[in-house]
């Protein structure tokens, strides 16, 4: 009999906020897939795991994934568990459980924490329905004709955008959408957590003047 893919939700920044079953998951199982090992080993020591780990980022995604499938079919059991959230969101997890699918090895939620859900929740924004886009595009054009696909959506809309990329996404989203009110969030569950719910000619002048620290979800 094979082993099993257990997708194991982690903290998004709190380390307290897993759940016991993930925790007892992480212990049983024969190695861990980690998007980053030095980062997953914090939460490990945390709660005394002493589990494998091994590497599973996206610049290794087809390696590791033919290593995996290996380990899973020889009867072992693996957790795979990104930096922080929900596995297969915004990272190359699905390709590992699109081939576990295709082999018939077991996968199995163990559902937790998620940046996305998270920011959501307390946005203020609709929450009936909603389109999720992760990171768009670091080509301006392109992130603009993106922008302006999801203007037409009429949904509330999720993306996510690193610190150094900001500025930029803010300036786009003012050309396509114009001075609308939206929230920018980050650092969500830790000690600096902050959220801003203004307009994004107010959010501009604040972040060219604040350096953008951490990840940023924004919720248009």
């Amino acid at each position: 009999m094979p082993g099993t893919l257990y997708i194991v939700a982690t903290p998004i920044g709190n380390l307290s906020d897993i759940t016991l079953r993930a925790i007892d998951t992480l212990k049983s199982v024969s190695l861990i897939a980690a998007e980053d090992t030095r980062h997953t080993k914090i939460l490990l020591d945390r709660y005394d795991i002493k589990t494998s780990t091994t590497s599973y980022f996206e610049y290794n995604k087809i390696q590791k994934s033919d290593y995996l499938l290996r380990v899973l079919k020889e009867g072992k059991d693996v957790a795979l568990v990104s930096d922080a959230g929900t596995p297969g969101i915004s990272d190359p997890g699905y390709k590992i459980i699109r081939l576990c699918i295709e082999n018939g090895i077991p996968v199995v939620p163990i559902p937790g924490a998620s940046g996305l859900v998270t920011a959501l929740t307390i946005s203020g924004k609709p929450t009936d329905r909603f389109v999720f886009e992760g990171f768009l595009s670091n080509k301006s054009m392109r992130r603009k004709n993106q922008l302006k696909k999801l203007k037409a959506e009429g949904r509330t809309t999720v993306l996510y955008e690193s610190p150094h990329r900001l500025i930029k996404l803010l300036e786009d989203i003012l050309a396509i959408y114009g001075d609308i009110e939206l929230v920018a969030t980050r650092e969500l569950t830790k000690k600096f957590e902050e959220v801003k719910r203004e307009k994004v000619s107010i959010l501009l002048a604040h972040f060219k003047s604040n350096k953008p620290r951490g990840e940023f979800i924004i919720i248009i």
